[in-house]
Order: structure tokens, then sequence, then C-alpha cells
């Protein structure tokens, strides 16, 4: 039960689409935020990009965040659950992405443990992958905003289904027409 009384039923409005109900003034400038950092035009693919949100938020415990962008980098790319699983769950290092990816991650979960663990050699990783200054950019962006996100979830104790398939309807809509429709 979440924290507060959000006034929805937490099984048909799990973890942040609560909180997004509570305050619908504050959910709008989040999903905006959203769509454009996994969802707008961009050198990385959109399924790169809700791995990198999985990744984090699984790294933070978040398990609505985790589940609900695993599932949305599931959808998007062609390793599927099994990529993802490999990535953000088993932090496996032989896992089929990128080398650009892999820095990628790598700084994404210093963001995760704080903004001042990134290093010029993290950096310099990345870019001797080929990653950009907006790739570097938008991952650090992408990494800190899902910190945010993950403790907006937690802070208020919202409810997170256990069960893989209940963030399949979620997947697809988000797929299909993105944040904040």
């Amino acid at each position: 039960m979440a924290h507060i009384d959000l006034g929805v039923d937490e099984q048909e409005f799990p973890g942040i689409t609560g909180p997004m109900k509570y305050r619908p003034e504050t959910a709008k400038p989040l999903n905006e935020l959203a769509e454009v950092l996994l969802r707008g035009p961009h050198s990385l693919t959109r399924g790169e990009r809700e791995l990198i949100a999985a990744y984090v938020s699984g790294r933070n415990e978040c398990t609505f965040c985790c589940s609900s962008h695993s599932a949305f980098a599931a959808a998007q790319l062609d390793g599927g659950y099994e990529l993802v699983d490999r990535v953000v769950h088993a932090h496996d290092e032989t896992a089929p992405i990128t080398p650009k990816l892999r820095t990628l991650l790598a700084i994404a979960g210093a963001v995760q443990a704080g903004g001042r663990n990134v290093t010029d050699e993290l950096v310099a990783a990345a870019r001797e992958e080929g990653a950009t200054d907006l790739e570097i950019h938008d991952t650090v962006l992408i990494a800190a905003a899902f910190c945010m996100f993950n403790r907006y979830v937690d802070g208020l104790a919202t409810f997170a289904p256990q069960d893989r398939e209940a963030y399949a309807v979620q997947a697809k809509r988000i797929v299909e027409v993105g944040y904040g429709v």
C-alpha cells in the first residue's frame, strides 16, 4: 500500500502511474522528459535507451521501473528478454551488446552510484568506442532521470506487479504510442 492515498486503485495504476494520476500537472513534464530521452530521434536506438533506463533502475532495486523498462527494452531489442536479463540482472560482461553500449552502461552505472563517479576515463573509453557527446550527455541524463523516477516510485511505496506478464500491455502501448498518451 502506498504511503499516501493516491486516489486510484493501485492494481490498476501501479508504480509511477498512480502518482502521475495523483498529480497530472507534474506528470506532464516527467512524461515529456521520458519521451524525449527514450523515444525521440537519436543515434542510440529506443531499445538501447530503454536498456539504460532498466539497467539504472535495476541497480537502484526499483522493481516497477526495472520491470517496466526491461519490458520496453525487450520489446524493441532483437535479443528480447534474454538479452535484457543478461545485461540488467546477470550483469553478464559477455552479453551481445556493442562495445559502445557497454561503455555507456558503465557511465550510467557511475551516475547511479553518484554523479561524481563519472570519470574522464569512463568518458574516454566511451569516446574510443565511438560514443558521441550527445550519446554521453543523454546517457548521463537518462541515468540521472531514472534515479529520480526510481526514488519517486519507491519513496511513495507504490505497488509493483511481480509477474513479468503484467508489464506486457504497457510495453505494447509505450512502443506504439509513447509516454504521456
